[in-house]
């Protein structure tokens, strides 16, 4: 590890200042700039020794590039890295590793062709066999309550016990400080609560953590100090036990965010813009789910949602509604015709649109500007953008400025990749691409994934006034509280089975918890019901739009 031997005065005496403390990691003055754009000017992070500390800040904040500083992903332009009271450089995330920083990323980096022990074995050291890893990996999983066969393939495990693996591989390189990323973002309400129940007895250990989350109500839970950025720079820090998450979320955003509540609509007669008749899709890869007899209806003028845990029939449902999987004719109607062997354009010429879970290579081309996306899909299905082997670059860039402005996308260029932004932020601007053309029928995959608290509910307000102007709109959704704020009706998709959709007025969090906790397909149709239709504790379901922010 090279060690920084040319700190100036100022920095010496502000280390002498916090001597006292003995933090196990402080960043001063931390600036990284791409361009003209200071992604981090001058930030300073403070984490102690047995502390969960909270990284907040909205997208764009600078979150990521600090943290990949921190790990040596990144170098800094400017500022310092203090570990164990000396100032270090952190060129690679090997480096880091051997530090005794350790980090668990918001997307799973597992092969699920492999063993939990081979995914284990590639992150380590040369040395060890596979034995005296599966030995190792199992003792750790036991130690701390986190349940792993070293022998499972990836593939046969739940996102849960993904998760698992992903956290054991880390505690494995035995770690001082541990960086997580979103850790709840795929998890159950049970798998949250064991998770803390880890990372509580870690903290207890003497082991440090940075928690980033946008879900201000888990922060106010588990983290014992926070340090909040907005627009690259430190605004706060506090312990967030003692805030609540409207003035945590103030702090990030600079302003009341607003909550999100979808009032009851009457649809009576209205039209139905979407219709699958008992649709059968198989998976087309090994690790997908099988679509069983999918039956549903989404009519004009209301939201309605579909809940589930990853990996339950999710993608499949998606694909076969976007048209990137034909089925049988007649069992995917648009407006009242069959479109079930329609192609993504030919759908999208109808009226339909489309947002897909996963931003990176299924909703956007990286390596391609915002405008080249909007060209790659409106070009075929909308005649302003072009015609007669034409394109309108112009009309593409005047929607892409239109898009920016109208979702608050951050960038850091007139015309950057898309995957130079943070995962936020281009999550917005693909669910602003889509709003864009005002579409009569809107299906979203997993809508503020990756989102703060402000920008979600934007984005959840906006499907509904799009609703209520007469769009049909499907949301595909893992969080709970998301459904509850936005959707009129409500359904559970366990194990490629549908169950019969509820006004989500007359169900709570509960009711669909349980469904999701067992299979619909082996449940009786009376069992659903009497699930979904059960009396709410309270009619508050609708609100708290900043405390559950992805």
């Amino acid at each position: 590890m090279q060690y920084v031997t040319d700190a100036s005065n100022d920095d010496d005496d502000y280390l002498s200042e916090i001597a006292q403390r003995k933090p196990l990691l402080l960043a001063m003055g931390l600036t990284k700039r791409f361009g003209s754009l200071a992604a981090n000017e001058g930030v300073r992070l403070e984490i102690g020794r047995g502390e969960i500390h909270a990284l907040l800040g909205e997208n764009g904040a600078g979150k990521s590039t600090l943290v990949k500083m921190l790990y040596g992903a990144l170098q800094p332009d400017e500022g310092l890295i203090a570990w164990c009271g000396r100032p270090v450089v952190i060129p690679n995330p090997s480096a880091a590793r051997e530090l005794g920083i350790g980090m668990v990323f918001q997307h799973f980096s597992l092969f699920e062709a492999l063993t939990v022990a081979e995914n284990i074995a590639l992150a380590l050291p040369p040395g060890s066999s596979l034995k005296e890893i599966s030995e190792r990996a199992e003792r750790t999983s036991a130690q701390y309550g986190l349940s792993l066969k070293a022998d499972s393939q990836i593939a046969d495990l739940s996102v849960g016990e993904r998760q698992r693996v992903e956290i054991v591989r880390c505690l494995m390189q035995n770690p001082q400080l541990i960086i997580m990323d979103e850790p709840t973002s795929v998890l159950t309400t049970s798998e949250t609560d064991a998770l803390f129940e880890t990372l509580l007895r870690l903290r207890d250990e003497g082991k440090s953590l940075l928690y980033i989350s946008h879900k201000l109500a888990e922060v106010r839970q588990i983290c014992s100090a926070a340090t909040v950025l907005r627009g690259g720079r430190n605004v706060g820090e506090c312990d967030p036990r003692t805030e609540s998450p409207a003035s945590l979320a103030r702090m990030m955003v600079g302003d009341d965010v607003q909550s999100v509540r979808a009032e009851p609509v009457a649809l009576g007669d209205a039209d139905t813009a979407l219709e699958l008749r008992d649709l059968h899709l198989p998976r087309d890869n090994p690790f997908g789910t099988d679509l069983v007899g999918v039956s549903m209806d989404i009519r004009r003028g209301e939201v309605a949602a579909i809940a589930g845990i990853a990996g339950n029939g999710q993608g499949e449902l998606f694909d076969a509604i976007s048209g990137e999987r034909p089925t049988d004719s007649r069992s995917v109607m648009l407006f009242g015709k069959p479109a079930g062997n329609l192609s993504v354009t030919a759908r999208r010429r109808v009226g339909a649109a489309f947002v897909p879970e996963e931003r990176l290579g299924h909703g956007s081309v990286p390596t391609a500007t915002l405008s080249d996306n909007i060209v790659l899909s409106r070009g075929r299905s909308e005649p302003e953008l072009g015609g007669a082997g034409f394109l309108r670059w112009g009309t593409a860039k005047r929607w892409k400025d239109r898009i920016v402005e109208a979702f608050d996308v951050r960038k850091g260029g007139p015309d950057p990749v898309a995957g130079s932004l943070s995962g936020g932020n281009l999550q917005k601007f693909l669910v602003g691409r889509e709003f864009d053309r005002s579409p009569d029928l809107l299906v979203i995959n997993q809508p503020t994934w990756g989102v703060d608290a402000g920008a979600a509910a934007h984005i959840r307000r906006s499907i509904i006034e799009l609703a209520r102007n007469g769009a049909a709109i499907l949301i595909i959704s893992q969080d709970i509280d998301e459904i509850f704020e936005v959707a009129d009706r409500v359904a559970v998709l366990a194990e490629g089975h549908l169950s019969p959709f509820t006004a989500a007025g007359e169900t709570d969090r509960e009711a669909i918890g349980l469904l999701l906790s067992r299979s619909v397909a082996a449940s009786s149709e009376a069992e659903i019901e009497q699930a979904l239709a059960a009396t709410p504790q309270d009619q508050s379901h609708h609100a708290g739009g900043t405390d559950h922010a992805r």
